[in-house]
């Protein structure tokens, strides 16, 4: 049984650059921060669909401070104690709490220069993995369409995936169980 609140695993990038991918903790405040400050803008406006220039005391909470339930979320990281620095995160956020077919809405971010390394799919196979044995049946997502990196990502995935554009977005589903697929 995986426990989401402790999850760590170590991976290796395409680069060789090793690096863990573990739950976000309520320590990880400045770090997030950190790493927020470090994004261009076109990236923060891929993923949070506006511009900004920060994030707020309020999301700062609100990204670290999780019930591993509703929300869960992964970082990936380099370095280690004082110096480990968060190059990469994703998260779900439970979306349809009822019946069946549960569904969360999922969502990344990677620093620019770590971009290209496999970071965003190894998240999505761990999220993946952490959202079946919570009963999860499919993730969702709101991909701008010039973000074909991101859809790359989840074209990728193995999931079975149907992608519908209409209103600025492209409206992804994944299929997390198989009985689905």
């Amino acid at each position: 049984m995986i426990d989401p609140f402790r999850y760590e695993s170590n991976a290796i990038l395409k680069d060789q650059t090793e690096v863990k991918i573990r739950a976000v903790r309520p320590d990880d405040k400045q770090r997030l921060a950190d790493a927020f400050s470090k994004l261009d803008p076109d990236t923060i406006y891929t993923r949070f669909f506006q511009h900004k220039k920060a994030l707020t005391d309020a999301e700062l909470i609100s990204a670290t401070e999780l019930d591993f339930e509703n929300t869960v979320a992964l970082a990936v990281t380099i370095g280690e104690g004082e110096r480990e620095m968060i190059i990469g995160a994703g998260r779900y956020v439970v979306i349809d709490e009822t019946g069946s077919s549960r569904s969360a809405e999922v969502a990344f971010t990677v620093e620019e220069d770590y971009r290209r390394q496999g970071i965003a799919c190894m998240l999505l196979q761990h999220l993946a993995l952490i959202a079946r044995e919570k009963g999860l049946s499919r993730f969702v997502a709101e991909v701008l369409p010039e973000n074909q990196g991101m859809l790359a990502v989840f074209s990728r995935s193995g999931l079975p995936m149907t992608a519908v554009h209409g209103g600025g977005a492209v409206h992804v589903t994944l299929l997390l169980g198989e009985e689905e697929a």
